[in-house]
């Protein structure tokens, strides 16, 4: 199967940079998927889980991301977003918290950009806890 470079890199880290068979992440309109030789663009991704296929293994390598910027070009892929974490890396206790506490800004009286950062802190929460109970 043909391959193309993935680079996803974290606000800290380099999550993951090699060869890549198959890529697919959360767009605005739904999930999206990037092959070898695909024709260049640049997106938006959104919270959720990004799964990709390494050359030799039958798996999908699953990570949660936070929203960022895919750029497509020479058959080469970067993903860079806030934050990207393995789901059995993701400590259950602290996302299950976080949830509640975006749900408990939620409740309250707010500003615009308040509300649209506990609605990040939601969802980010979410896609937390719902990709460390899939693991």
């Amino acid at each position: 199967m043909n391959t193309f470079s993935l680079k996803i890199l974290a606000c800290d880290k380099v999550f993951y940079e090699g060869e890549c068979e198959i890529l697919v992440f959360q767009g605005v309109d739904g999930e999206m998927a990037i092959m070898a030789n695909h024709e260049a663009f640049t997106t938006s991704t959104e919270i959720g889980e990004v799964r990709f296929r390494v050359p030799g293994e039958k798996e999908h390598r699953k990570v949660i991301t936070s929203d960022g910027i895919l750029k497509v070009g020479k058959n080469k892929v970067d993903l860079i977003v806030y934050s990207a974490e393995r789901p059995e890396d993701i400590d259950t206790f602290r996302a299950q918290a976080a949830l509640e506490r975006a749900r408990e800004q939620l409740s309250h009286k707010q500003s615009i950009m308040e509300y649209h950062v506990s609605q990040a802190s939601l969802a980010r929460a979410m896609a937390r806890l719902r990709g460390a109970n899939k693991k």
